[in-house]
C-alpha cells in the first residue's frame, strides 16, 4: 500500500467513529449522562441550542453572549465548577465561537469530572480535529513533509489521540468488510465536517462522493442542496431538494426533519428594497407633474412587487418543499416538537389556513404550557379570521404563571433524558404545582410517564428540570398539567 493510499483510508477512519455529524443549524445535546439541573447550566444549554438553530445572525450573537456569560458565571460564582456539565456546555460553546483550544481545554476538564462521557467528547474533539488533520493528508499527498507535520501538530493540540493509531488502523480497514459502515460513515462526516467549516468545494466533493455509492441518503441530498443554494446554484439546489421526497418512504424521520430543516436554512433573506424604491423615487421626481405623495405610492408599489416577487418564485416553494418534508417525517413520528412548531410556522408564512390550525393544536396538545405554543394557536386562528379565538389564546397566553421550556431531549435503545426549566412569569412567587411527562414511540404509545413535582419559585425566576425514563423505542415525549 502507497503512502498516499494509507492516508485517504486513515481520513475515512477518522470520521467513521462520528456516527450522526452535525451542521451548523443542527442541535444535540450530550450523548452521556450529565446532569443540567442548575438553572445557569440549563439556561446555557437553551442559549447554545437557540444560538445553533437560528437563521439570524444578530440572534445567534445574542444567544452566545447569553451562554458565554451564564456558564461562566456558573462555573465561578454558582456552585458548578465540579459540575462536568457546565465545563461540557462551555466547550460546546467556545467551539460555536472556533476557540478550538478554549473547547479542548474545557472538555478536558468535563472528561476529568465524567469519565464516561469519553465517547461523546472523543466524537467532538475529531469534528474538530478533522478538518485540521486533512490540512497535513493534502501536504503530505502533495510532498509537503514539513507542512505536514506542522498540521499534525496542530490537529494534535485539538485532539490528543495520537495520529499513528490511525495510520495504524489503515491497513486493515482498507479491505475488512467489518468496516464497511464506519467508511460510510466517514465518506458522510467529511462532507459534514467541511460544510459546518464553510468550505464549500471541499463539502461539495465530499458530498458527491457519497452520494455516488449511497445515493437515496436524504441529508446528504440535502447538504448538497444547501451549498448549491448558498453558491447561488438556485436550478441545481431545486433539483436536489426534490429529490429528497422521492426517498422519503425509505427514510427515517430524523432524516426528514433534517432535511427539512436544511430546505429553510437554505432560503436566501428577503432582497433589500431600498436600492430599488430610491432608482425609482428619483427617476419619479424628473416627472414634474407628479406630486410627492404620487411619487412615494408609486415607488412603495414597486418595491412591493419586488417583494412579492421574490416570495412567489424563491421563497414559496422552498417552504413548501420544507413543509412536505416535515410532514412526511411526522407520518412517521406525529409528536416530534420542533417539527410541529416549524411546520406550523411554516403554514402562517405562506398562508395555508386549512393546514395551520390543526398542526398549531397538536403542538399545544404536546406542549401545552408554552407560551410559543400557544402563540402558534392564536396565530392560527388569526389566520382564519376568527378574532374571538385569537384573543383567547392570547390571553391564555399571557396568564400563564409557570412556563414549561425544554432545552434537551435526547433518546436511546435503553430510554430517554429530558431537561429544561420551568419559569415563574409573574411577579410574585407562584404556588406550587405538578407536571406529567409521559414519553412516546414512533405510535404515540406511552412507553413511560413521571411526574415532575414544580416547587415554589421566585417572582421571575427558574427551576431547572431533568428526568430519566427507561424503556425501548422512545423518540418524543408530551406533557400535561397533573
Amino acid at each position: 500500500m502507497t503512502v498516499n493510499r494509507t492516508v485517504a483510508v486513515i481520513v475515512a477512519l477518522v470520521v467513521g467513529a462520528v456516527a450522526q455529524p452535525l451542521t451548523a443549524q443542527q442541535w444535540e445535546g450530550a450523548r452521556c449522562d450529565l446532569s443540567t439541573k442548575h438553572y445557569l447550566v440549563n439556561s446555557g444549554v437553551l442559549y447554545l441550542k437557540s444560538a445553533t438553530e437560528t437563521k439570524f445572525v444578530d440572534k445567534r450573537a445574542k444567544d452566545l453572549k447569553d451562554a458565554d456569560k451564564v456558564l461562566h458565571e456558573a462555573v465561578a460564582t454558582g456552585g458548578q465548577e465540579k459540575n462536568p456539565a457546565a465545563w461540557y456546555y462551555l466547550a460546546r460553546y467556545y467551539a460555536l465561537q472556533n476557540d478550538l483550544a478554549g473547547a479542548d481545554s474545557a472538555f478536558t476538564k468535563a472528561l476529568a469530572l465524567a469519565p464516561t462521557c469519553k465517547d461523546d467528547i472523543d466524537r467532538w474533539r475529531r469534528i474538530f480535529w478533522v478538518p485540521v488533520f486533512n490540512e497535513g493528508v493534502k501536504a503530505w499527498q502533495a510532498g509537503n513533509t514539513d507542512s505536514a507535520i506542522a498540521s499534525f501538530r496542530r490537529a494534535n493540540a485539538i485532539y490528543k489521540d495520537s495520529s499513528a493509531k490511525y495510520f495504524k488502523l489503515a491497513v486493515p480497514a482498507a479491505s475488512d468488510p467489518k468496516f464497511a459502515k464506519e467508511k460510510r460513515d466517514a465518506m458522510f462526516n467529511v462532507a459534514r465536517v467541511y460544510h459546518a467549516a464553510q468550505r464549500w468545494d471541499d463539502a461539495v466533493s465530499g458530498y458527491k462522493d457519497y452520494l455516488a455509492a449511497y445515493p437515496s441518503d436524504v441529508q446528504a441530498i440535502a447538504g448538497l442542496a444547501a451549498i448549491y443554494s448558498h453558491q447561488g446554484k438556485r436550478d441545481d439546489a431545486g433539483a436536489l431538494y426534490n429529490q429528497i421526497l422521492d426517498h422519503a418512504d425509505s427514510a427515517e424521520a430524523t432524516d426528514l426533519f433534517a432535511a427539512a430543516q436544511a430546505v429553510l436554512n437554505a432560503i436566501p433573506n428577503e432582497p433589500d428594497t431600498a436600492p430599488v424604491g430610491s432608482k425609482c423615487r428619483a427617476e419619479k421626481r424628473r416627472n414634474k407633474t407628479l406630486t410627492v405623495r404620487q411619487v412615494a405610492t408609486q415607488c412603495a408599489a414597486v418595491t412591493d412587487d419586488t417583494m412579492k416577487a421574490f416570495r412567489a418564485s424563491i421563497a414559496a416553494p422552498r417552504y413548501r418543499l420544507a413543509a412536505r418534508a416535515y410532514e412526511a417525517g411526522l407520518a412517521k413520528d406525529p409528536y416530534y416538537r420542533e417539527a410541529l412548531y416549524n411546520l406550523g410556522g411554516i403554514y402562517y408564512l405562506i398562508g395555508d389556513s386549512a393546514k395551520v390550525l390543526p398542526v398549531a393544536q397538536r403542538l399545544a396538545a404536546v406542549d401545552p404550557l408554552n407560551r410559543t405554543s400557544l402563540a402558534k394557536v392564536a396565530g392560527a386562528w388569526q389566520l382564519r379570521g376568527n378574532k374571538d379565538s385569537t384573543l383567547y389564546y392570547l390571553t391564555v397566553a399571557d396568564s400563564l404563571t409557570v412556563e414549561v421550556t425544554v432545552g434537551t431531549f435526547t433518546s436511546d435503545e435503553q430510554g430517554a433524558k429530558l431537561g429544561g426549566l420551568f419559569t415563574n412569569l409573574k411577579a410574585k412567587p407562584s404556588a406550587p404545582a405538578a407536571v406529567t411527562f409521559e414519553f412516546l414511540n414512533a405510535k404515540g404509545d406511552v412507553i413511560a410517564s413521571q411526574k415532575q413535582d414544580v416547587p415554589t419559585i421566585e417572582a421571575s425566576g427558574n427551576h431547572a428540570f431533568e428526568l430519566k425514563a427507561a424503556g425501548a423505542g422512545i423518540v418524543a415525549w408530551r406533557y400535561r398539567k397533573s
